[in-house]
């Protein structure tokens, strides 16, 4: 099964969504040589990767992982990486105001791919403990609203992939599906990609995948996050639905930053940055991406317009909330 949907991919032609599922699951299961990988996903890659092709390989991966079972509405926050912009990382500090402002969130991530400091990375250096079994996830998002799902202990099934994805160096259908196989199955999603012709199919898979409601989006300044130094390209899932549209912070009346001002730097330049922000040292831009990025989120958590949870995630942060989620985070995780 395997090379014959290597040959159709070679050869420019689409796969069903079953013989998408039949050919990964043989790869994810180790029944694939080195060669057939690469293959595989080069040639998916050159073709362009199809909705059902992206939903197929999701929900296999999503199949094989360590599932982290929840009760009620349950988010992430998640770039695809890829965007070469070393950010500091403005989705994992945004996880700490979310959570804090009542929103639970289990939140995917892994060490750095194309930046200095992956999620991992960061939250190592904060001194949370990362590598953690389900069951232990499962009790700090009962008691805090938070945990860290860290993709190389949720995910055993990519020993088989990643030692070839990582020898081929450029980006396949796994750059893609690691950050939609959240192991919380999450029903809400703010997830960044980077790049704009990948918003409209992402927001239809994670739809197939289930997610009630979701934003995917594109930063117009080339950042898989919501930007505060441009406008952004968003996708928005709602029960099913998925409506595109242009949105600017500008007009909840944030001020235009450089792209320049979220550069981060290694993982405790970047624990350091955070720290400060959660802590309200930070007043400037890196602030403001983070009240974005938390307040979209907490939209999709029903807790009102982006406006009114953006003035949430403000007062969550002022009040010293977010920054007790961190420390209560880094106690709970080493106990």
């Amino acid at each position: 099964m395997l090379n014959t949907a290597i040959a159709k991919l070679a050869a420019g032609q689409n796969l069903a969504g079953t013989e998408t599922r039949e050919a990964f699951d043989q790869i994810m299961s180790g029944g694939a040589t080195n060669a057939q990988i690469a293959a595989f996903i080069t040639a998916m890659r050159m073709k362009g990767e199809t909705i059902d092709e992206i939903t197929a390989c999701a929900q296999v991966l999503r199949e094989k992982c360590s599932r982290i079972h929840t009760q009620g509405d349950v988010l992430d926050i998640v770039g695809t990486g890829g965007d070469c912009a070393n950010t500091f990382n403005i989705s994992t500090t945004s996880a700490f105001v979310i959570s804090a402002a009542g929103q639970p969130v289990a939140k995917h991530g892994n060490r750095s791919v194309s930046s200095k400091s992956g999620a991992a990375d960061v939250l190592e250096a904060l001194g949370v403990k990362i590598d953690l079994p389900a069951e232990k996830n499962e009790e700090l998002l009962q008691k805090i609203n938070l945990c860290f799902l860290f993709a190389q202990s949720c995910h055993a099934s990519m020993r088989y992939a990643g030692p070839v994805r990582k020898e081929i160096g450029i980006r396949t259908i796994f750059n893609i599906i690691g950050p939609l196989a959240n192991p919380a199955f999450a029903s809400l999603q703010l997830l960044g990609v980077y790049q704009k012709e990948l918003v409209l199919p992402l927001a239809r898979v994670l739809s197939n995948l289930g997610v009630k409601r979701g934003i995917v989006v594109y930063g117009n300044d080339g950042l898989d996050e919501v930007t505060v130094s441009a406008t952004n390209t968003m996708a928005e899932i709602i029960n099913g639905k998925v409506t595109e549209y242009i949105f600017d912070p500008a007009d909840l009346g944030f001020k235009r930053c450089s792209k320049a001002d979220l550069v981060g730097g290694d993982a405790q330049e970047n624990a350091q940055i955070t720290t400060n922000i959660l802590n309200g040292t930070e007043r400037g831009c890196k602030r403001d991406a983070v009240v974005l990025n938390s307040a979209v989120s907490l939209y999709l958590g029903g807790k009102g317009s982006i406006k009114e949870c953006a003035a949430l995630a403000e007062e969550t942060i002022d009040s010293g909330r977010a920054y007790e989620k961190l420390q209560q985070l880094v106690k709970l995780s080493n106990m």
